[in-house]
């Protein structure tokens, strides 16, 4: 298929969000030791298959495996989404985003036809399948179905799992709540890659990355890598770029004649992210019950009240 791009590399025709990935994992991700080595493991996988499916024999007995089906799991702001478009990128596959809410919002009531051309549009581009929120799609399906609008859940569900067959691409699912996947949907994920918050080393690599060297700081930057590392335990690394962006303003209103980032600056902004922690929303929301995601279902399909 021959199409434009536009600037940033996105298609202009594609009915999903199609672009030339902008990162890969060895040079843009802080990605946890044993996170990586899964990482390393699904793409050696990938590498290695015309070795172990044909020169090996293994595909005669499982025709099936020409597909790479991963799933991404942790909790929010740690990096899933990231890493999906730079897995893209060390592919050197185009990306196409698949959003939840823009199955919703675009293609009321016909989600089960979207779903197949995501997959028609990721084979004829040759990219990596992303699907965001994905525990609203690859939810169990209803054993009690009372209305019409439960047979449209269980078709599209259905539709993916016979998508999922037929691939021969790249599928990544990724989802704040893993708990609410139907079996036979884990059963069809070669590699379900935890995305857990960082530890100790995992933030210090994430505030030397984010803390450029252009920034001018207040005290020698090793020091306060080191602080802002033990001050921002259960953050995540979203949640730690969102307290340089409150910080960095800080400080320039502080001092506009002479703005440099001082150690206040910083803790005040995790102090901020603590607060609505206790304060607003809910910040580790409890997975859906079985009806609940039923009724994600059929807001999906663009069928709820």
């Amino acid at each position: 298929m021959n199409e434009s791009r536009d600037r940033d590399g996105t298609s202009a025709t594609s009915s999903f969000e199609l672009r030339t990935p902008r990162m890969t994992l060895d040079n843009d991700v802080v990605l946890a030791p044993q996170t990586r080595r899964m990482f390393e493991e699904a793409i050696g996988a990938m590498r290695h298959h015309k070795t172990i499916y044909n020169d090996w024999g293994f595909g005669a007995v499982d025709p099936t495996g020409r597909n790479m089906v991963v799933n991404f799991y942790g909790p929010p702001g740690t990096g899933k989404t990231l890493a999906a478009e730079a897995l893209a990128g060390t592919l050197k596959r185009p990306f196409l985003h698949i959003g939840i809410s823009e199955l919703e919002s675009k293609y009321v009531g016909e989600t089960a036809k979207n779903i197949t051309q995501a997959f028609r549009e990721a084979d004829a581009e040759g990219a990596l399948l992303f699907f965001d929120e994905a525990d609203t799609l690859l939810g169990a399906r209803l054993s009690s179905v009372t209305q019409g609008i439960d047979n449209e859940i269980n078709a599209m569900r259905s539709t993916l799992l016979i998508e999922l067959e037929r691939c021969e691409g790249v599928v990544v699912f990724a989802t704040n709540f893993a708990k609410n996947y139907d079996n036979a949907f884990v059963s069809r994920i070669r590699y379900h890659i935890e995305f857990a918050l960082p530890d100790f080393d995992g933030r210090k690599q994430l505030w030397e990355r984010l803390l450029v060297p252009g920034v001018p700081l207040g005290e020698p930057r090793a020091d306060i890598i080191e602080r802002c590392a033990a001050a921002s335990e259960g953050l995540s690394g979203r949640e730690i770029r969102t307290a340089l962006r409150t910080a960095f303003p800080r400080a320039i209103l502080s001092d506009p004649a002479a703005p440099t980032v001082r150690w206040p600056h910083i803790v005040t902004a995790i102090d901020d992210i603590r607060a609505a922690h206790r304060n607003v929303g809910k910040h580790r929301p409890a997975p859906l019950s079985g009806e609940a995601s039923a009724d994600a279902g059929r807001q999906l399909l663009g069928l709820a009240d």
